[in-house]
């Protein structure tokens, strides 16, 4: 089972659409507009597209209509699914388990050196091959972008664009595989809409008038960071070493977490010499990071050994 699949309780007549997965074998299903129950997994039974089809009765009109406001919908459920060809290859799928068709477009690697891996129209409930993947390139793979709009003839609520970027981790990505909807096959399976659809949200949002508040401005992280503490504060005069050590510390943490999110390859620390103190402090936590492939001293014609160039995973 999964997020977006169309689900019958077992013993009454509902039918749902599961929403969330809960504690204690629990899922949540939503059995009509804003109406959801928890519901013990084996309580509920899965509704295949052909049932679907076979007994839905035939319309008398082609003219689209809005949904009535019993009709359950799913609005997530857009998967990123990898499936093995073998134990060395994998086939890379955009899955849609949804009820909106969904115009998108994937992407892979990061600034400057994008390629575009497929883009279309996946109807409701359709899915399509990207590509295939190695297993031995893994940690080169890159960062996957995945860009998506929601659609259908008629709907009640207007939902946003989407735009995620993923970076999968040998860690998780390998340690469990479960059976994918759609293709119903079993592979590693990625949602990709996994933040919490709220429709009142949206509807209040277009129909209340209230004043814009400014956004923060979620800067990309800068490739090269100097560290010498006169370009982090103009209050250094008054700080002692330890505070000192502290701020170079802070400020390198929060530059290689943002980088390492955002999907850059590399980046770079300007440490200087000094005491050695800062470097080997940066050089100790490095050695340490999971999603560090390795470090060394960088462009020395320029900085000497007065910098750090860090390859992120």
């Amino acid at each position: 089972m999964n997020i977006g699949d169309r689900v019958r309780l077992v013993h009454g007549r509902e039918e749902g659409i599961i929403t969330k997965f809960l504690p204690g074998d629990l899922v949540e299903v939503e059995i009509e507009a804003g109406f959801r129950i928890p519901v013990q997994r084996r309580e509920v039974s899965l509704i295949s597209p052909e049932e679907k089809n076979r007994f839905r009765a035939v319309p008398a009109s082609e003219t689209p209509k809005a949904p009535s406001s019993s009709e359950v919908f799913a609005n997530q459920g857009l998967y990123l699914a990898f499936v093995p060809v073998n134990d060395r290859e994998l086939s890379m799928y955009i899955i849609n388990n949804t009820d909106w068709d969904v115009p998108f477009s994937l992407i892979n690697g990061s600034e400057p050196h994008f390629k575009s891996l497929g883009s279309g129209l996946l109807k409701a409930r359709t899915s399509q091959k990207t590509g295939d993947w190695q297993v031995k390139d893994f940690e080169n793979w890159g960062v996957f972008t995945v860009q998506a709009l929601f659609s259908r003839l008629a709907f009640r609520n207007v939902r946003p664009p989407l735009e995620k970027k993923i970076r999968f981790r040998a860690n998780s990505f390998f340690k469990t595989k479960q059976r994918i909807p759609v293709l119903d096959q079993v592979g590693h399976l990625f949602q990709v809409d996994d933040e919490a659809i709220q429709p009142e949200k949206i509807k209040e949002s277009l129909t209340e008038r209230k004043v814009e508040e400014p956004k923060p401005v979620v800067e990309k992280p800068e490739t090269t960071v100097d560290l010498h503490i006169e370009k982090l504060t103009r209050h250094f005069l008054a700080m002692d070493t330890s505070e000192m050590l502290e701020l170079q510390l802070k400020t390198f943490n929060t530059a290689l977490e943002n980088a390492i999110a955002h999907g850059l390859d590399e980046i770079i620390f300007i440490h200087g010499v000094g005491n050695g103190t800062l470097r080997t402090e940066i050089h100790r936590k490095l050695g340490k990071h999971p999603h560090v492939a390795f470090f060394a001293d960088a462009q020395k014609e320029k900085f000497g050994y007065g910098a750090t160039r860090v390859k992120i995973k």
